[in-house]
């Protein structure tokens, strides 16, 4: 029986860089968004299919975030944490965002001096999905698009600070998610012409008559 680890995702998407200060009481405050609303990424591609996704505004609403860390690459040591005040998340009409203080522990600190020198300047996030929609479209060069809509975000585990485009959890999540999605278009398409095809059939035997009766 799946756990809900088994169900867990990863996603590092494109958003603006990490922003650093030092505050007067000599804080280390790194600020930014582990993600944004209503802004289609590209989650997968198979040939003429393309899986999208974004999180809708609302997605955060009643997420239990009660115990989420902040980490590197979603692994190894903690660096803030939401149940010792170090990590704090507001979801604002822009996005979930993220306020941590990384002065309390030497490799917080050495994060620090990374983002602000520009060498770790992106966030990824952990998290599970409760409820979800789903759209299907066309391109201009006539490849499928699947939107997908994240409406409801169940649990937040980690924000995390990333400096490669993505890591192995994400690319594993992303495949994951996009096949089964992929899937499920191909089987709606092969249905939809299906059902175009016998309705086809069913007119030509209806035309068919009508000019018999002629």
């Amino acid at each position: 029986m799946p756990t809900i680890l088994d169900r867990r995702e990863y996603r590092r998407i494109e958003t603006e860089a990490l922003e650093t200060r030092t505050a007067e009481d000599g804080a280390m405050i790194v600020e930014g968004y582990a993600t944004t609303y209503n802004q289609p990424y590209t989650l997968f591609r198979e040939k003429d299919m393309i899986v999208r996704e974004q999180v809708d505004p609302c997605a955060f609403d009643g997420t239990d975030m009660t115990d989420v860390i902040m980490q590197y690459d979603h692994e190894g040591r903690v660096f803030a944490r939401v149940k010792n005040g170090t990590l704090e998340l507001e979801s604002d009409e822009h996005g979930l965002k993220i306020r941590a203080n990384l002065g309390g522990t030497e490799i917080g600190r050495q994060l620090f001096e990374e983002i602000q020198g520009g060498y770790t300047n992106k966030m990824s996030f952990g998290f599970t999905v409760a409820d979800q929609k789903r759209t299907r479209s066309k391109d201009a060069e006539g490849n499928t698009v699947v939107l997908r809509t994240i409406t409801k975000i169940g649990k937040l585990f980690d924000v995390s600070a990333v400096s490669l485009p993505a890591n192995d959890a994400t690319e594993i999540s992303a495949r994951s998610i996009g096949d089964g999605l992929i899937a499920e278009a191909r089987k709606e398409i092969q249905a939809e012409e299906e059902r175009a095809r016998k309705i086809g059939e069913i007119r030509k035997i209806l035309k068919g008559e009508e000019n018999h009766d002629e």
